[in-house]
């Protein structure tokens, strides 16, 4: 049996079902995620893209990472809740944004990006 989790917009609108455990949990402090997100940092799940179905309508948005490369970013048109992305530095992986899995219990991340933009309050993984 494979473990399925599932991720949704605010509206419930846009959402996604992903097969398995993701290949990666990052928290990134650049300046860019601390925007789409309203937090002080990001936390994406990274999935292959052939672990994920999507379900519903997005919006899109593309903009340059702080590495320089394209990141085509995928919003419910309803609420406007960032539900993933496709960096395409990565190419064949789908990064999910960990708050729309609504679960505590998911996968803590294992890697911080961008420290030299976290706030000063919040504490580093390790």
């Amino acid at each position: 049996m494979t473990d399925i989790r599932h991720a949704a917009c605010a509206c419930g609108a846009l959402g996604l079902s992903c097969r398995g455990t993701p290949a990666l949990v990052s928290l990134c402090h650049c300046t860019q995620c601390q925007k789409r997100s309203g937090g002080p940092f990001g936390i994406a799940a990274f999935y292959p893209a052939e672990a994920v179905e999507i379900a519903g309508q997005s919006t899109r948005f593309t903009r340059e990472s702080d590495h320089g490369h394209p990141v085509d970013f995928h919003f419910c048109p309803v609420c406007g809740s960032t539900v993933f992305w496709y960096p395409r530095r990565k190419p064949g992986m789908i990064a999910v944004a960990t708050g729309a899995f609504a679960d505590p219990a998911f996968p803590a991340p294992t890697q911080e990006v961008f420290t030299e933009h976290r706030h000063l309050w919040v504490r580093p993984l390790a």
